[in-house]
Order: C-alpha cells, then sequence, then structure tokens
C-alpha cells in the first residue's frame, strides 16, 4: 500500500499491509531558519520513511510577534523556553490582538518550512501536518506561570486574548492548507491536570480547540490531536474531533496502561497495536 492510502484505509478501519507509523524530533541546531528546517526535516523523513511527515517548528514560533522571547538554552525535548514572557501584567492581555500570519514574525517563517519543502520528491505521498498549537496552550507560553491566576481573577481579559489567538491559529490553518499541506498535527499542552483543572480547560480551552478543529473539517484529510504532558484529560480529548490521537508516554506517569483514549475513529481495538510517544505518532 501506498503510505496515504495506508493511513486513510487505518483510520477508517479497513484492512492494511502493516501498522502506519511516524518518527519525529526538534532540529535546534536548524530550526531559526526556514530552509535549513525543511532540508533537514525532508532529509530526517527520508532515512526513517515515515507514513506521515510532521514538520516540528520550533517552541516559540507562534508567540514571538506578541512579544515572548526564545531563549537560547535548549531542554531536554530539544524546544527552547522563553526567557521573557509578553503577559507580566493583567492589562497585558489586551495588548494580544488578532495576527495576519502570512506576515507575523514566527508564523510566516513555519510557512515558508512549508513553502520550501514544496512538492519534493522525498515526501513521496505521504501527508505533510505542519504544527499549530492550541489557544489555550499559546495563552500559556506567552504568559508562563501566572496564567492560573490571571484565568481565576481575570477571566474576561484571558478570554479576549483568546479570541484573538483562535483567530490567528485559524488563519494559520487556512493559509496552510491552501498551501498543499494534508492536515494538521493539533498540539495540546493544557489539558494535563499537572497544569489546569479539568474546570479550567473545559472553559477556557476545549471550546477554542473546537472551534480551530471544526475550521479544518472537510479539508483536512489527516487531523492529528497530540495531547501532551501527564495525567491528560484523556476523555475530553478523545472526544475532539480529529482522525488519530497520539500522547506523550512520561516515563513514570502510566500514561500506556491503565488509560488510553476511547475514540470513536482511529483509537484501538483490544486485539490492535498502539503506539503513543513524543516522537511516534499512531495514524
Amino acid at each position: 500500500m501506498g503510505r496515504r492510502e495506508r493511513i486513510l484505509a487505518a483510520i477508517n478501519r479497513e484492512p492494511v499491509d502493516r501498522v502506519p507509523y511516524a518518527v519525529w524530533r526538534h532540529f535546534p541546531s536548524v530550526d531559526r531558519s526556514a530552509a535549513g528546517l525543511a532540508q533537514t526535516t525532508l532529509r530526517f523523513h527520508e532515512r526513517y520513511g515515515s507514513d506521515f511527515l510532521k514538520i516540528t517548528p520550533r517552541g516559540g514560533y507562534a508567540v514571538e510577534a506578541w512579544g515572548c522571547v526564545e531563549g537560547d538554552e535548549l531542554r531536554e525535548d530539544g524546544h527552547r523556553p522563553c526567557v521573557s514572557c509578553a503577559i507580566r501584567a493583567p492589562e497585558d492581555w489586551k495588548k494580544i490582538r488578532p495576527l495576519d500570519p502570512g506576515s507575523a514574525p514566527g508564523w510566516v517563517e513555519h510557512l515558508e518550512t512549508i513553502v520550501r519543502m514544496g512538492f519534493d520528491r522525498r515526501i513521496g505521498d505521504s501527508p505533510v501536518l505542519p504544527t499549530l498549537f492550541s489557544p489555550l496552550s499559546l495563552a500559556r507560553k506567552l504568559s508562563g506561570t501566572r496564567l492560573t491566576h490571571d484565568l481565576h481573577e481575570h477571566p474576561t481579559l484571558v478570554t479576549g486574548a483568546l479570541e484573538a489567538i483562535t483567530e490567528t491559529v485559524i488563519r494559520f490553518a487556512a493559509l496552510a492548507l491552501a498551501e498543499g499541506v494534508s492536515g494538521i498535527f493539533y498540539s495540546i499542552q493544557a489539558a494535563s491536570r499537572s497544569v489546569s483543572s479539568e474546570e479550567d480547560y473545559a472553559r477556557f480551552g476545549e471550546p477554542y480547540d473546537r472551534r480551530v478543529l471544526a475550521s479544518v473539517q472537510g479539508k483536512s484529510v489527516l487531523t492529528i490531536i497530540h495531547c501532551h504532558g501527564d495525567r491528560l484529560m484523556f476523555d475530553r480529548l478523545a472526544a475532539l474531533p480529529g482522525h488519530a490521537w497520539n500522547w506523550d508516554d512520561l516515563p513514570g506517569t502510566g500514561t500506556i496502561g491503565p488509560r488510553r483514549p476511547r475514540s470513536p475513529r482511529a483509537g484501538p481495538r483490544p486485539s490492535e497495536p498502539s503506539s503513543a510517544g513524543s516522537t511516534s505518532g499512531r495514524r
């Protein structure tokens, strides 16, 4: 089977010649260059033969235009945290306005990577997926540890910013799909009970996630929902509209085993193999 054919069969629960797979990683030595990231991603894809190709941009691409400053220190997984957050006081949430991702720093860099990859022969028939972060995840990147406090003490201010972030993410998804990508890799980093309460995610996270995911329905051939962190809200995440789910297998958290997403689409039957991890995706 071809790669695209295999993925579509798997998500529709039709017979496949083998289980579809993909591997990806951060490329911190080149991810500040659209050309460098495009070529390195293509070489990595050619080496490992994944069934889909995930573009992994630098972690701060989506928040720098709003004022976050990405540092140079690398974390173990290859991303660089912000050394200066855009939100340092409640009033700063008012500065978060919708962006044009076709020209805004960071966002346009991610688009340029897509354009530079084009229809390179190394892609073959693999679906290409850029990485998008959920609005509440971006709000956390913008504000750091003060987010929970502001959600409770200044919910109207944060909600206004979430509206602007959601509009920007939706605009980016539309531009990326217009450039010919097959779908999106949608990273939710705020549906972990270690960083959010279920009530906060239900109010400030899930409604915006549904709006972003609804915007690509019928246009995205493959929407992967990546669930990041430990103590994940599996039941809520599995109910979001997507084709496949991927989640972190964090050491010592018991993420795999007793709890797996119960999805009506691509979730494994008891007798089927499954995989999860920050470097693998189930298709």
